[in-house]
């Protein structure tokens, strides 16, 4: 399979500039200049950057300056630490992953301010093709979008390649990037477009006591490995129907290093076929689960990323549940950048 070269291991800045606050005293010291330089020094190769639409965009649409030098600030370090970067457009306007009623599907004049945007960042940083990746939109949920997500990307890698020729462009399907929305990519438009997916399964371990999952618990506690229908059960409890049905078609092997395999099968036989590079743009364990189990899971999904030579990035370096370098994974931190 095609490599996704300079991009093998990574981890993700979640919260910093996106999924946060967004005000300036945050974005200043959410990330500094040293956790970067603790990245590098980890042996990482890449750092995904997501941001939101309204980071470098006011209400009517104007620039917001202050956004962009976040973004630079960033670029900086990485240029300095020798890290490769990918900016992850999180949210955009009128869609955002983690809430309903989106508009943007429905929307040319929502559609068109995406375009617009990417043609600026490609303004900007398609000059640094060598070290930054461009991804376009994090985690499409609905199915019933995937035509015209393929229609939106393919006009927007159009309006890119007139500023960045040569940048990695990064596209997932819908069902939130699942691995099983693969194949409902089009061809690649050219020699430099990456698939993505993430991949948090079993969902009902990875995220166990989720408190923005409906109807999870928050008390919800469970081990990995255990038997395929325990997390059959369970799931039908506590997740969402195409969770199950994910479950479902793997029942034989719901944990250890054959379910990733299994799971992973048809996308790695299409970027096989297409000649496309294959990188999973998160995967993690929240940081209620108990160290043993996670330390198994990132030990199982890491060797076979290995195995198909699958680059990847971790979801999170810092807060939003899942961070690594925050207390809750203190006891087994050293261990899971060992595993990474």
């Amino acid at each position: 399979m095609k490599e996704f070269k300079g991009y093998k291991k990574g981890i993700n800045l979640g919260g910093w500039l996106s999924q946060c606050n967004h005000d300036e005293n945050h974005y200043k010291n959410f990330i500094l200049e040293d956790n970067i330089k603790q990245i590098a020094g980890w042996g990482l190769d890449h750092i995904r950057l997501p941001i939101d639409y309204e980071l470098v965009r006011n209400a009517d649409g104007t620039t917001k300056e202050i956004g962009f030098y976040y973004i630079e600030k960033c670029i900086n370090w990485c240029k300095e630490y020798g890290l490769n970067m990918i900016i992850d457009l999180h949210k955009t306007a009128g869609f955002s992953f983690d809430k309903g009623n989106n508009t943007f599907f429905d929307s040319l004049e929502l559609q068109d301010c995406f375009v617009e945007l990417w043609q600026e960042i490609a303004s900007r940083y398609g000059k640094y093709s060598n070290f930054i990746a461009f991804e376009l939109l994090n985690e499409v949920v609905e199915d019933n979008v995937s035509e015209t997500w393929n229609d939106i990307s393919e006009r927007t890698i159009i309006a890119i390649r007139k500023k960045a020729p040569n940048t990695k462009i990064i596209i997932g399907g819908t069902r939130n990037n699942s691995v099983q929305s693969i194949k409902n990519l089009r061809e690649p438009f050219d020699e430099n477009i990456v698939y993505t997916f993430h991949f948090y399964e079993p969902l009902i371990f990875t995220h166990q006591g989720a408190y923005w999952i409906e109807p999870m618990s928050e008390d919800y506690r469970v081990e990995y490995p255990i038997l395929a229908e325990e997390y059959i059960e369970d799931s039908k409890k506590y997740l969402f129907p195409q969770q199950v049905d994910f479950l479902l078609s793997h029942t034989k092997q719901l944990s250890g290093k054959e379910f990733f395999r299994n799971s992973f099968a048809d996308a790695i036989k299409i970027a096989k076929e297409r000649d496309v590079p294959l990188y999973c743009g998160e995967y993690g364990v929240i940081n209620i689960a108990s160290n043993p189990s996670t330390l198994n899971w990132i030990a199982d999904i890491s060797d076979v990323f290995k195995e198909h030579n699958i680059g990847r990035a971790i979801w999170n370096y810092k807060g939003i549940d899942f961070g690594i370098i925050d207390s809750e994974y203190s006891e087994i931190f050293h261990e899971v950048i060992e595993r990474l």
